[in-house]
């Protein structure tokens, strides 16, 4: 292990030098699992469209609709499985794209960055 690696404390890096180095390979990106699934979920509030999207399959359904409302369930279903199957990438997309979501992510413990040897 190098000394990097060791130290326990991570120096902050700027959104500015986080941008430019993470194209070239000078960043290091760490995401917490058990943190990011639950942070994306409720940034783009994906629950409300899977819940709404099964709502309307059901009412479909109690219509009379059966095909059209097992499309929308299943929508709806895979529609929050994907964001929090992909919630990793979307964070890094969202955290490269506005620097008031990195700082919250940086600082939060959702996303660590460390520059690279």
């Amino acid at each position: 292990m190098s000394a990097a690696a060791d130290e326990p404390f991570v120096p902050y890096i700027a959104h500015d030098e986080f941008r430019a180095g993470m194209p070239h390979g000078r960043m290091r990106v760490v995401v917490n699992p058990a943190l990011v699934r639950p942070y994306i979920v409720q940034r783009t509030r994906v629950n409300v469209l899977a819940v709404a999207l099964i709502a309307a399959g059901a009412a479909l359904a109690l219509a009379g609709q059966a095909l059209p409302a097992v499309v929308l369930v299943a929508l709806g279903i895979v529609a929050n499985r994907l964001v929090r199957q992909q919630a990793a990438r979307i964070v890094l997309h969202l955290a490269l794209k506005d620097p008031a979501v990195y700082a919250e992510v940086t600082s939060n413990g959702v996303m660590e960055v460390r520059r690279t040897s």
